[in-house]
């Protein structure tokens, strides 16, 4: 009788299932290391066999029993003998991997899936809730604030999922959390079916991706990726009062019986929301007075920014927090203590009256405009793969604030187009890799044209609005270049 592998939960036999792991990132090691740990016969495909650290991995899972093959063309072809694909972030779904797998009647599963799958038991005899966020910007930030507050309560948590801990680590350990807070990005949710998150949050839906959701409806399809979180959802579906798709994808969701819809805003909360009044974050909807009155969670003055999208932010984070039965005290600590991840609206230094800030992580449009309206009067460097976003909107948006630009990479003119269109009167400066050879040193070049177009007040702002990887290694390298060529600036005269 053939096996039903797509049933297979923590409990049930594994013994010699066939389970292909596409992708040997670090979610994919975790997959195929848990999955043979369970007694699956593993095959891990990926078509790059570069880095000491992959071939480490790839040793020890080699020891284990596992099949793993990396290189050119280690992807073209699933394994005849496949019973499962499990799927690494990031792989599109025409991808011919999942293609054959789905002509095949293979069950096709993210990460997440698989590590919703294998849930165990936590103290309390149940599996640990997961409270989950996605959305276009600060997805992050959000989870690492809910983790700190969760901790602040004194419970056993951890920021899992498309940062901090792979998911299936999370899940597959010997002791158990009490709770997981989990970032989920719109491609780990395209593969996830059957999770249900006690509660959950979209912070916003903004252009990002097009390139990966590049069919006739590829931001409608961006959109129900990142809805596809609240289905199932236990307590509460978290949306943001100031982006109206996010509460529609709240109204169509289908959630359990009972779960309520709680809206955050950076104004006078509602019933049922939580909010800012008189510089104090507030809570609405989770009191017993909610009608009449609001409890204080914490000050904008606890928070590492008062930058609004960090307040709204914490917010998302705290109801996160006080849907699972956080104490307002403990949403106040963990804000209190809440430090930034570098690369996030750092500031570097102060160079002739002029405040260098690497917001390097601003990886799309959305995320750049959010960084910009921080700030009063800003040069903004910019630029890098576009992944098929504009930046009209950003440009309408910030144009009064600009003292000017300077734009690198490979789609900058994607960039200064806009602001011809929208800004004619900013001054532009684009800087070409090709005059020097790395993206070091361009980005070296930017930061003097910057400090040139600057004056005392100022702040020469590192907010790309696009990915990195055509002239660094990933965001973390470009913020390192930023902060190595505003440190190498000496001051010049105000």
């Amino acid at each position: 009788m053939a096996r039903d592998v797509g049933a297979l939960g923590r409990h049930d036999d594994w013994t010699g299932v066939r389970a292909t792991v596409a992708g040997f990132g670090v979610s994919g090691f975790a997959a195929a290391d848990n999955l043979t740990h369970l007694g699956a016969r593993v095959v891990a495909l990926d078509e790059s066999a570069e880095g000491r650290e992959k071939q480490d991995k790839a040793e020890l899972l080699g020891v284990l029993g596992a099949d793993i093959r990396l290189g050119k063309g280690a992807t073209a072809e699933l394994p005849d003998d496949t019973e499962l694909l499990v799927v690494s972030p990031g792989w599109k779904p025409s991808a011919p991997l999942i293609t054959q797998a789905r002509s095949r009647g293979v069950p096709v599963w993210g990460e997440v899936e698989l590590a919703w799958r294998l849930r165990d038991d936590g103290p309390d005899g149940r599996p640990a809730p997961w409270l989950a966020v996605t959305g276009t910007n600060g997805k992050t930030t959000t989870v690492q604030m809910l983790d700190a507050i969760l901790r602040a309560a004194g419970l056993r948590s951890v920021a899992a999922g498309n940062v901090g801990l792979p998911i299936v680590e999370a899940v597959m350990d010997p002791a158990p959390y009490d709770v997981l807070a989990v970032e989920l990005s719109s491609f780990q949710l395209h593969y996830t079916d059957s999770m249900s998150a006690e509660s959950a949050a979209v912070l916003n839906v903004a252009e990002d991706h097009l390139d990966w959701y590049d069919g006739p409806h590829g931001m409608a399809d961006y959109a129900a990726d990142k809805g596809r979180i609240y289905r199932r959802v236990q307590k509460a579906c978290v949306y943001n009062v100031a982006d109206p798709e996010t509460e529609r994808l709240v109204r169509e969701a289908d959630v359990e019986a009972g779960a309520r819809a709680i809206g955050f805003t950076l104004g006078m909360p509602g019933v049922g929301m939580v909010g800012v009044v008189d510089d104090i974050l507030v809570d609405r909807a989770f009191i017993a007075e909610r009608q009449s009155s609001a409890a204080e969670l914490c000050t904008i003055d606890d928070l590492v920014s008062p930058a609004p999208h960090v307040v709204a932010n914490a917010l998302a984070a705290a109801a996160l927090a006080r849907a699972h039965g956080v104490p307002q005290v403990a949403v106040r600590d963990g804000l209190r203590g809440f430090r930034f991840d570098g690369h996030r609206i750092a500031t570097v230094a102060t160079v002739a009256g002029v405040t260098y800030v690497d917001d390097s992580k601003a990886t799309n449009p959305h995320a750049a405009r959010s960084s910009l309206l921080a700030y009063d009067t800003v040069v903004w460097v910019a630029g890098g793969l576009a992944k098929g976003a504009r930046f009209d909107d950003l440009v309408v948006r910030t144009r009064d604030r600009l003292r000017g630009a300077v734009l690198i990479g490979r789609d900058r003119d994607v960039i200064a187009e806009a602001l011809a269109r929208h800004a004619p009167d900013v001054p532009v400066i684009t800087v070409d890799a090709d005059q020097t050879g790395s993206g070091h040193a361009a980005m070296r070049r930017a930061v003097v044209a910057a400090g040139d177009l600057a004056q005392p007040g100022d702040t020469v702002l590192l907010a790309p609005g696009c990915a990195s990887m055509d002239m660094f290694t990933n965001y973390a390298d470009r913020g390192d270049a930023f902060v190595a060529a505003v440190r190498g600036q000496t001051d010049r005269p105000s």
